[in-house]
This record gives structure tokens, C-alpha cells and sequence, in this order.
């Protein structure tokens, strides 16, 4: 019979619930897959790629390619299933992310038939090693400003890659150090002394032998804060001649007397379209440091509900650390964030699905995507940074221990931050498609050109909803509200306030920028004036979309008793977010100091009601035993623990 903790996680599951389950069996049933703590690199390195094998073998891969190349054409499952890696090993999925998601999402979604029938079948099956050779050192968030170049040779039919600066090196990719043979490499296209913009390229690398091929230089980055197994590697070419077909040509292409032809003819959105079709990074990288920060709580949760300290009065026994109010506040509400943030990300990859499947997407729906993406990327990783380090002090000098995991997956993660785009910069590019109202005027603009854009622009944006639309319309139009304790576990007044804070910081936001435009302010200084402000706008965005996610799971939840916890996870994340700006709240009046207080008296009621069901809840988070690693849990076993929990 299920148990309520089987009801949470089958919900948190979501979609793709069947690939997660099969995961979990396969990387729980096989030693060759249990955490483990390798800092050397040559040692890490060669695990990692012989756990890569091993997955390959089981056809790991195919759910990420389509049906024509000998996969199965379903993208949700492939980003799934490689977010579940992360519980394992972070360098498992990041070199998984990198050889299938990156390098062969590069040549299937940027390719032609060409390219799908030479390196398609072999890539999956990994007799094709590759990186995805995009960040210089020079430029990383700023692809269009990228500084190697391919330059057409008409007399020889070939394209001519090459390094022009120190700073054009391409720098930390993943596989470039030692395994990749081939890599799919991003350039100024020139051709007839005129360039094109940033095009992708397949471009050899290496022999059979690992030699670098004429004109490659590569060098090791060598170790790095965390991620021991990826040979992350840096790049340069020195005037190194490729075939012309050797260009991923499916937006783009160039005859062989140099004519570059697009089906897109602004170059701005050729380049955002191509780039946009490699979202699947994103997202994955997002979903990979939440199933991490599931990991950790899960450890520390564990940790506190066996690890005693402090005898009570009149007590024979020590009191565990999941009893006291401070370490539930430590806890609890973090672990709430990683339910929120899990039902965002499940509609997230729901979808890109829904869009990568389709054979004529929206472009609209393409670029609300990519906005999406973005901002629960940055949900995401710095949820997981904030968490793991929580986790690691609310285990005391125990969470310090490499055996015990903790430190490895703060080390893993922090990279998380940077990659697929700093969070900064992904923040602001939210703010961008929500101020600008997703118009195709503003693709590619500069911080300048789409400043004076919105200044122009109506500041209301109608905001859509991403899930049950009609039920949380319902909750809106029904809400109670008052001056009482009790309207703040109102649904309906935890919405209303998210979506009134985005509104106000949003509509602000276009006035100011508007005002600015009107004054004649030097645009630049104008935009930096306020770009606190626009971060502030999207960092609300971003809250309210994960609180209506949360809405719409809990209403697929069919278990009555998974849902009323839900519901109450639910309230302490709302409420931890209203605190952490509660200056904000306060400031414009929507909350009283007394109501202000009553945030405070409602996330230590909610901590205390949840505390009876600490371990339903990590459970309900899916992280399997096997996959916790942490020796310091190996005393006392699952049992004892839930008695911890039912007999305190």
C-alpha cells in the first residue's frame, strides 16, 4: 500500500515520473554508480568515462535524439533522466550533459543530414567523443561578442578556424582536456571579408592517439573547486582548415563560391534561434542543482532526526536536533523552496517538450522558454549553493567529513552559479523579455537599444499563467483577506501578493527607464541607475511563477493526505519568501508591522506543524538510500529514524 511519502514524491515526480522511478533503480542497484569521493583527477577522470560507457550501454542516451537517428525523440526524458545523474555524481552529468546534451544537441538541432548520418549514432553510442567548444576566456554570457573566427576559402572549399587574440581561447570545456577527439566549435563566420555573425562548426581535435591535430593546441585546466571527473580543457586554433560541410548548416549555410544563404534573414534572430534550440543545457543544469540540494537536505534531515545534543530538564535522553525551533527554521523551509522549485521545473521541462516536439514551434513560446529557463536556472543554483552550505553547518563538524558527502556536493555545485550563464546576467535578461513584453523587435539588443525600447513600451505587462490557470484564477477571485494571522495562510493573499510585488516592480521599473529616456540621460547611465531595480522586477517574476507551479502540483497531488501536507509546504515557502523581502512589503504598505510580525509567528507554526512528518518529507523527495552516501548516516538505520519521527 502507498504510503503518504510515496504520494509526495509520485507527485514531485511529475510527468516523467516512470523514467525518474527506472533511474533510481538503475543507479541504486549497480556499485558502479554509488557516490563516492575521488580527488584525484586522473582517477576521477577515468570513472566518470567508464561510468559514461556503462550508460551508454544501457542505451542511456537515446531519449535525446530523434527517432530518425535511432533514438526515441522524447526531450523531457532526456532531461530528466540526466538530472537524476546529479544524485549520483554531478561530474556523471555534467560529462553526460556535455557529450549528449551540448556537443550532440549542437549537431542534431544545429545540423543537416550530413552531420545526423556521420556523428549521430556514433556520439550516442560514445565512439565519438566531443566537447562544445562556446566560452573564450575573453567572453563567456556575451556569445555574439565571440572572437574566433571561420573564415571561407572559396579556392579550397574549406573553412579556416582560428584564434586571433589571447582572449579568444577557448576556455573550461568540459572534454577538452584529454577524452573529446572532435568539438563542436562557435565562430565568427567570414566569408567574401564580410562576417555573418557566431555560427557553429564540427572541427577535429584530436587523433586516435590523443595527439592534438595540426594547428589544435590544447592545455588542462587542471584541478578545479569541484567536479574532479570532467577534464575540463582550454582551446586554440591556429589557422586550422575544415571542410565547408563541416558547418551545422540548418540555419545558415555558404556555397562553394563563398554566398552565405539563411532562411532567416535578421541576423539577430538567425543568432537567437540557433542558440535557443541548445536551451535543453539550461534546464538541465537548473534541474541538476535542485536534485542536489534534495540530496543534502536529505543528509542533514536524516542527520537530525538521529544526532542528539543537550539533555532537557527532567529528560533521560538528549533532545534531537529536528526538535529544536532553530534547526526545524534552518530546514524546513529550504526543503519547502525544493518542492516549490521541483513542480517549476517539471512544467519547465514539460514545455520545452512540448515546444522541441513540435515541428513548427511558436517563436513567441520559444523565446517565453528561454526567458523561463533562465530565471529558474537562477532559482535553482542559488537555491542549491544556500542549501548545501545550510546542510553542511547543520551537521556540525560531521558535515565537514569528505566520507560524510557534504562538501563534495557544495564543491560540485558552486560552478552551477556560471554555468550555462551567470546568474546576474540571466536575471537581467528575464527582466528584459518581461519589460519589453517578449517583442521581436528587442531580440539581441544591447542593455542600451532595449532600455530605450521599454521606455517606449506600454509598463503593464500581462503576465501569463504557466499552470492551472482556471484553479488559481479560482483561489484569486475567492480570497479572504484581513488584518488577522490567519489571512496569511490564505492562498488566495500569498498570490495576490507575489503578483501585486512583480506588478509594482515591473511597472517602476518602465517608468524610471521612461523618465530617463525623457530627460536625455546618457542611456548607459540611465539603464546601470536602475538595474537593481530591474533584478528586483525579475527576482519577483521569478517567485511568482514558482508559487503558482506549487499551486498547480498540489492540485495534481490525488492522495488527500499528501496534499494537506503539500499545502502546508506550500504556505512556508510563500511565507519564507515574504520574509526574506519583507523590507519590501513593508515599504509599500502591504504589510502592517504587526501583519509583519505575523510572518514570522506563521513560518515557526508551520515548522512546528511539519516537524511530525520530517522524514515523509524527505522521502518525498526521491532521493534513494543508496544514493545518500554519507557514512555518518550508517549507524542508525531508515527504521529507527521514522521512530524519531512518529514517537518523539
Amino acid at each position: 500500500m502507498a504510503t503518504t511519502a510515496d504520494h509526495l514524491r509520485s507527485t514531485l515526480d511529475g510527468r516523467w515520473r516512470e523514467v525518474r522511478e527506472r533511474v533510481r533503480a538503475e543507479l541504486s542497484g549497480s556499485p558502479d554508480f554509488a557516490p563516492h569521493y575521488t580527488p584525484d583527477l586522473d582517477e576521477a577522470r577515468a570513472k566518470t568515462l567508464a561510468q559514461l560507457r556503462l550508460l551508454a550501454s544501457n542505451g542511456y542516451a537515446a531519449d535525446g535524439f530523434a527517432k530518425d537517428h535511432g533514438g526515441t525523440g522524447d526531450a523531457g526524458a532526456a532531461v530528466t533522466s540526466i538530472e537524476m545523474l546529479a544524485m549520483s555524481d554531478l561530474s556523471l552529468m555534467v560529462k553526460a550533459g556535455v557529450q549528449w546534451g551540448l556537443f550532440g544537441g549542437a549537431i542534431e538541432n544545429l545540423g543537416t543530414a550530413r552531420h545526423h548520418e556521420a556523428y549521430v549514432k556514433r556520439l550516442v553510442a560514445l565512439d565519438l567523443l566531443g566537447c562544445f567548444a562556446m566560452t573564450e576566456t575573453g567572453h563567456g554570457s556575451d556569445v555574439q561578442a565571440l572572437e574566433t573566427t571561420a573564415t571561407y576559402d572559396a579556392d579550397a572549399g574549406e573553412f579556416v578556424i582560428h584564434s586571433p587574440t589571447p582572449s579568444s581561447r577557448k576556455d573550461y570545456i568540459g572534454g577538452a582536456a584529454q577524452h573529446a577527439t572532435m568539438a563542436a566549435v562557435f565562430a565568427q563566420l567570414i566569408t567574401g571579408g564580410e562576417s555573418q555573425g557566431v555560427h557553429c562548426f564540427v572541427v577535429p581535435i584530436r587523433d586516435e592517439d590523443g595527439n592534438d591535430l595540426p594547428g589544435v593546441h590544447t592545455s588542462d585546466c587542471g584541478y578545479k573547486g569541484g567536479l574532479p571527473g570532467v577534464d575540463n580543457g582550454r582551446i586554440t586554433f591556429d589557422q586550422v582548415r575544415i571542410p565547408r560541410e563541416n558547418l551545422l548548416n540548418k540555419y545558415a549555410d555558404v556555397e562553394p563560391d563563398g554566398t552565405y544563404t539563411s532562411p532567416i534573414d535578421n541576423a539577430n534572430r538567425r543568432f537567437f534561434t540557433m542558440v535557443g534550440t541548445l536551451v535543453r543545457g539550461r534546464v538541465t543544469v537548473g534541474g541538476s542543482a535542485g536534485a542536489a540540494a534534495r540530496v543534502a537536505l536529505s543528509i542533514a534531515t536524516r542527520y537530525a532526526l538521529q544526532r542528539r545534543q543537550f539533555n532537557a530538564p527532567q529528560a533521560e535522553d538528549e533532545v534531537l536536533l529536528m526538535d529544536y525551533l532553530v534547526h526545524q527554521r534552518r530546514l524546513f523551509p529550504l526543503i519547502a523552496r525544493s518542492y516549490a522549485l521541483q513542480f517549476a521545473q517539471n512544467e519547465l521541462v514539460a514545455k520545452m517538450h512540448e515546444i522541441q516536439s513540435s515541428a513548427d514551434a511558436d517563436p513567441q513560446e520559444q523565446r517565453e522558454l528561454e526567458g523561463r529557463a533562465a530565471g529558474l536556472k537562477v532559482a535553482n543554483t542559488w537555491h542549491a549553493t544556500r542549501a548545501i552550505q545550510e546542510a553542511r553547518e547543520a551537521c556540525g563538524g560531521a558535515g565537514y567529513m569528505a566520507e560524510n558527502r557534504l562538501t563534495a556536493l557544495k564543491a560540485d555545485t558552486d560552478v552551477f552559479t556560471t554555468f550555462e550563464g551567470d546568474n546576474h546576467v540571466l536575471t537581467q535578461l528575464v527582466a528584459k523579455e518581461l519589460l519589453t513584453s517578449y517583442a521581436d523587435e528587442v531580440r539581441g539588443m544591447s542593455p542600451v537599444e532595449w532600455m530605450r525600447f521599454a521606455a517606449t513600451t506600454v509598463s503593464d505587462v500581462v503576465k501569463k499563467r504557466t499552470a492551472a490557470q482556471q484553479i488559481i484564477q479560482t483561489i484569486l477571485d475567492t480570497r479572504q483577506d484581513n488584518e488577522e494571522d490567519g489571512s496569511l495562510f490564505n492562498r488566495g493573499t500569498q498570490l495576490t501578493m507575489f503578483e501585486d510585488r512583480e506588478q509594482y516592480l515591473l511597472s517602476t521599473a518602465a517608468r524610471r527607464l521612461q523618465g530617463a529616456q525623457k530627460r536625455e540621460e546618457n542611456p548607459f547611465d540611465a539603464f546601470n541607475f536602475v538595474q537593481d531595480h530591474v533584478l528586483h522586477a525579475a527576482q519577483a517574476h521569478i517567485d511568482r511563477v514558482v508559487l503558482e507551479a506549487f499551486v498547480a502540483g498540489i492540485d495534481e497531488c490525488e492522495d488527500d493526505d499528501a496534499r494537506d501536507l503539500l499545502s502546508d509546504v506550500c504556505d512556508l515557502y510563500a511565507l519564507s519568501v515574504i520574509e526574506e523581502d519583507k523590507a519590501w512589503f513593508m515599504e509599500h504598505r502591504q504589510l502592517s508591522v504587526e501583519r509583519s510580525k505575523a510572518v514570522q509567528r506563521g513560518i515557526n507554526e508551520r515548522c512546528r506543524s511539519l516537524r511530525p512528518h520530517a522524514l515523509t518529507l524527505i522521502e518525498g523527495l526521491g532521493v534513494p538510500e543508496a544514493l545518500l552516501g554519507s557514512a555518518m548516516l550508517d549507524g542508525p538505520g531508515t527504521d529507527t529514524v521514522r521512530k524519531t519521527q512518529i514517537f518523539r
